[in-house]
């Protein structure tokens, strides 16, 4: 019986390990660090499978399912204007969450952490700003608003919650639709 008891905490923890590789290998992502900051950022965000948990902490969501032939989708954006409007970048705090409809219903599938680097509808700096840094990776851009009333912006989107074949910090992830 005591084999019993030491044998099953043992086993727990080895499965453990071994999905912790698993994991890794399936994102592509080795890094110790960067996976320690995805689970937080998982964490961080578990709430948001609520779509109306999303809403009311201050994510707003957008009209449209972004999604490009060739690349794939990002889905459909929550912006928390608040974060987004706010320079600072919080790695548990994502400006934007990324959900895709499964079945007639939101699904969380990501996030994404936005930089706004000048004023609406404005051309990019010159010189820009430097990208900001996330999981060692600089982000996206910098790039112009992608609708009108959005800033010229760094981007990096963080599939977190849906397997991409493409990356896990590519913006578009072929696994996902906008229907």
């Amino acid at each position: 019986m005591k084999k019993l008891l030491v044998s099953i905490p043992i086993a727990l923890l080895l499965v453990a390990i071994l999905a912790g590789i698993a994991f890794a290998a399936s994102i592509g992502v080795t890094d110790p660090g960067v996976l320690k900051d995805l689970a937080r950022v998982r964490q961080a965000t578990a709430q948001y499978h609520d779509v109306d948990k999303a809403i009311a902490d201050g994510y707003v969501p957008t009209t449209d399912c972004v999604a490009d032939p060739k690349a794939g989708v990002m889905g459909f954006h929550y912006v928390n204007p608040q974060r987004a409007m706010d320079p600072v970048i919080d790695l548990i705090a994502p400006e934007i969450l990324l959900y895709a409809s499964v079945n007639g219903k939101l699904k969380l599938v990501g996030v994404e952490y936005f930089y706004g680097v000048g004023a609406p509808d404005a051309p990019v700096p010159n010189p820009a700003p430097p990208a900001p840094v996330l999981f060692g990776l600089p982000f996206d851009g910098p790039m112009l608003g992608h609708e009108p009333g959005m800033p010229p912006h760094y981007d990096l989107h963080v599939w977190v919650w849906q397997a991409n074949p493409s990356g896990i910090f590519t913006p578009f992830n072929p696994n996902i639709s906008c229907q």
